[in-house]
């Protein structure tokens, strides 16, 4: 096999768009072959979307339905903001992977599968009872079988590679085809395998990557390439980014931006431990990551940085934010700035690892015990989360609150397009220490006076301890309004419940107001928050396209909610609501504005489709 690339002689056709989902055991590289095949595509200059989809077991049975990973990512020349409602072209690197995938590629897509793993014993791990590339059963595809792992292993053996050890590049044999499928750039990818792996590993990847490209262009199984053009983005420097990655560089910008210190307190869990993984590696801008030995000892910490006068931070899913809730209701009563992410997964209990929901809601408001609100931020999109974590933090901050910021395991692992914001557009988000006493007593003594409040946003001071003069008590037990004594008075109580309830009522007064996008003078609008802002937008977009008008207002600010909101529901016929839990939005808006809100629920693992979405729009107006 040359170690040359034949570059193709045939003209590409061009195409708008193309799906593509590569699926494999879970030991086959398939997050990492997707996850090349998107950065060149990013760098090549093409909108994206991806859904990576793996397996919780570390090691799934191999060459099992239940151990197949895939990677999906749609990639275009024009805006787009999901992954694809089903695949054009499924690359299946095995029998079970046929089988697990097969049911999302369209009607007369491509399937490009390695023959050489349908042997009798694949396809009994896999569940066939006959082969289904003789069977006749995939007559609605357009199938091209391909032997990858002999040819992976013909590429390897001159260099001296052992058939067995060969064969684990065949992902690379799968990617090198695909990208001259699609007239990816090689370039990016031969420079990424030759800086990450090193010897023979090496070697065998890199040949086997351009074998794969080679055999695109010689086997003539495919009539032509195809060229998705870059899109038409507005101007700036880009890059790919998960939301995992897009949260922990907001939270290093929300220390730069407050010009505090960044402290994470983690204990690692699926899908949020990327975030400490990220964040340990920006010391240089004074954060500090510390793995704890479970997840209440990391919010302790996180709460005792803060404390101290840390922007201080948090991470977990939803299994932890029930183990962090006691220290959650001490930053409450402490009313001290403390951040706590929670990238949901599906539940209860350790429930679906690997898989997406946002079912976790219902703990972000309530998961307390006591009268304990606190403000609740979800981010909507991989770059949006971003932001997010920005707005997390400058609530936590200006109103020293604890602040619970919403993701989910679909944006954590997805990723899109990102344009580098230029830094001075970014808002300055510091506020003071107390340095001095606030109080003056009758007898002209001062004091300071830990629960002394800003009349406009009912925020305590903040001292940082050792700070001369300003010893004060802090705990648990009840504080008396001002003075911050321990007080056990009922109007004390009452009081104190009041002010913390007004606290974060009045934030409404410093969030945007909602926005109805789409049509406002429709029938009926989509209220949506968190990752469902994809699937939405793309379902509202096809149903004005198709002639229906519809309205859809997307949340950001899930506590307290926007202060016009209610009039904005009010104002339509009818309110779908949809979410990948039960319908606990819908519950929180139908008893707050008295609406006949209704949901649209999908508890899969998986996030929702926009045919789905679309149907429901439909199915209402009839």
């Amino acid at each position: 096999m040359t170690d040359t690339v034949e570059r193709s002689s045939r003209q590409p056709e061009q195409i708008s768009h193309v799906v593509v989902r590569f699926a494999g055991d879970s030991g086959d590289g398939m997050q990492l072959t997707g996850d090349r095949f998107t950065s060149v595509s990013a760098l090549f200059g093409n909108d994206l979307s991806t859904f990576p989809d793996y397996p919780a077991e570390i090691r799934a049975p191999a060459g099992t339905v239940n151990g197949v990973s895939s990677f999906q990512v749609h990639i275009s020349d024009h805006d787009i903001t999901t992954p694809g409602d089903s695949p054009n072209v499924l690359v299946a690197m095995n029998a079970a992977a046929l089988k697990a995938d097969i049911h999302r590629l369209e009607q007369n897509g491509l399937l490009i599968v390695n023959s050489d793993a349908f042997e009798a014993r694949d396809l009994e791990k896999a569940d066939y009872t006959s082969n289904p590339l003789t069977d006749g059963s995939l007559s609605n595809y357009r199938v091209v079988e391909v032997p990858m792992t002999t040819l992976t292993q013909a590429a390897a053996e001159p260099l001296g590679v052992k058939p067995r050890d060969a064969e684990r590049s065949k992902n690379f044999f799968a990617l090198g085809m695909v990208s001259w499928l699609y007239s990816r750039p090689i370039e990016p990818t031969i420079a990424w395998i030759e800086g990450r792996f090193k010897d023979l590993v090496k070697e065998a990847n890199l040949a086997a990557f351009k074998a794969g490209y080679n055999f695109g262009e010689t086997s003539e199984l495919f009539d032509h390439p195809y060229m998705v053009p870059p899109s038409d983005t507005s101007p700036g420097e880009y890059t790919n980014i998960t939301g995992n990655t897009a949260l922990a560089w907001g939270l290093v910008a929300a220390g730069q931006l407050s010009k505090l210190p960044v402290f994470l307190g983690s204990y690692p869990i699926t899908p949020a431990s990327d975030i400490l993984h990220e964040l340990s590696k920006h010391k240089n801008f004074g954060v500090r990551t510390l793995q704890a030995e479970d997840e209440i000892a990391a919010a302790g910490m996180a709460l005792g940085a803060a404390f101290a006068g840390h922007l201080g931070v948090t991470t977990t899913s939803g299994p932890g934010v029930a183990l962090k809730s006691e220290t959650t209701s001490l930053a409450v009563s402490l009313e001290l700035p403390f951040v706590l992410v929670d990238i949901q997964r599906g539940g209860p209990s350790t429930g679906l690892p690997t898989k997406t929901e946002a079912a976790d809601l219902n703990i972000a408001m309530y998961g307390r015990h006591g009268e304990a609100p606190l403000p609740i931020v979800a981010a909507y999109s991989p770059a949006n989360c971003f932001d997010a974590a920005i707005e997390a933090a400058r609530i936590a901050l200006k109103y020293r609150t604890p602040v619970i910021l919403l993701s989910d395991g679909y944006l954590a692992n997805g990723s899109e397009p990102w344009k580098i914001p230029d830094p001075a557009t970014l808002p300055d988000i510091s506020v003071p220490f107390a340095t001095a006493k606030n109080h003056v007593n009758e007898d002209g003594t001062e004091e300071y006076w830990p629960y002394l409040r800003d009349p406009e946003t009912l925020a305590r001071p903040w001292a940082i301890p050792g700070t001369p003069g300003l010893m004060h008590r802090v705990g648990g037990i009840e504080k008396e309004d001002g003075r911050g004594d321990i007080s056990y008075t009922p109007a004390n109580h009452t009081k104190m419940v009041h002010l913390r309830a007004d606290k974060i009522a009045g934030i409404a007064k410093d969030i945007p107001e909602a926005k109805v996008m789409g049509d406002a003078d429709a029938d009926v609008v989509l209220l949506g928050w968190g990752s469902t802002w994809a699937a939405i937008d793309a379902a509202v977009q096809r149903t004005r396209r198709a002639g229906t008008k519809v309205g859809w207002i997307h949340l950001t600010h899930l506590n307290p909610l926007p202060p016009n909101l209610g009039d904005l529901l009010r104002s339509f016929r009818h309110v779908l609501v949809p979410e990948l839990n039960m319908g606990q939005l819908c519950r929180i808006v139908r008893a707050e504005f008295l609406v006949d809100a209704k949901p649209v629920t999908k508890v899969q693992g998986l996030p929702f489709s926009s045919a789905e979405l679309e149907a429901a729009i439909q199915e209402v107006l009839k």
